[in-house]
């Protein structure tokens, strides 16, 4: 095993939420009405990627909304306040690493693992949360930072997976992956990675069928190592 790919959101911290209550202040900054609560915003994530989900939002939950001329550019000037709203939430230190994952990411690291990210969110989002948890110099830790836009179809595609072993010059069977969603999941495995879970409020009902291991959380972390052959 040469490489760890992480997913973000709701695997290296329980950001879900804030994306939610940031959303909702971008959507009372410009006039708009909605309000995403948790049982609805339980729905949305069936959706992976901000702009997708409100697209999601818009045509199976809102009926009757008149969509401006200029629609798509709504879309992403909408998503482009949500997250001002999240980065100021992530560097006021308001969403920490979750249980283990500084330390499996500092100790993999110097143990010569490579370290990747493989994420639907975007570039803002990851380095906000992981120049508080880990240091202006986080981007040292990572080989390949896979986020975004930058490739056509998001999760549960696997198209992020492709990019991001193509950028490291790795196989799939060099690799294991860490996600917290079915569609995480879908999408690592999709690319023939192995793939290890860890579980939150939002996706602790999902299925998971495929995964090599689910876990509550990496707060034991030598039992993650001996469970997924790491050796650090």
């Amino acid at each position: 095993m040469k490489a760890i790919i992480f997913d973000v959101d709701g695997t290296l911290a329980d950001t879900e939420d804030g994306h939610r209550k940031s959303f909702n202040k971008a959507f009372a900054e410009i006039g708009l009405d909605w309000n995403w609560d948790v049982a609805m915003y339980d729905k949305l994530l069936k959706v992976t990627g901000g702009k997708e989900r409100i697209k999601y939002f818009v045509s199976d939950f809102l009926q009757g909304f008149n969509k401006p001329d200029n629609y798509d550019d709504f879309v992403k000037n909408l998503h482009a306040i949500k997250t001002v709203h999240y980065t100021t939430m992530l560097r006021e230190g308001n969403i920490p690493l979750r249980p283990g994952i500084k330390q499996l990411i500092t100790e993999a690291y110097a143990a010569g693992i490579t370290l990747a990210i493989a994420t639907t969110t975007t570039p803002q989002n990851v380095s906000a949360l992981l120049e508080v948890a880990l240091g202006a110099d986080w981007e040292h830790y990572f080989s390949a930072n896979g986020c975004g836009d930058i490739i056509p179809h998001k999760k549960p595609a696997p198209d992020i997976y492709f990019w991001v072993m193509d950028k490291l010059g790795v196989k799939a069977e060099d690799c294991i992956a860490l996600e917290d969603s079915e569609n995480g999941l879908k999408s690592s495995l999709a690319a023939g990675i192995k793939t290890y879970v860890t579980i939150n409020h939002y996706t602790r009902n999902q299925t998971f069928t495929g995964a090599a291991a689910v876990f509550d959380d990496l707060s034991d972390l030598q039992n993650f190592y001996k469970v997924s052959g790491i050796k650090v």
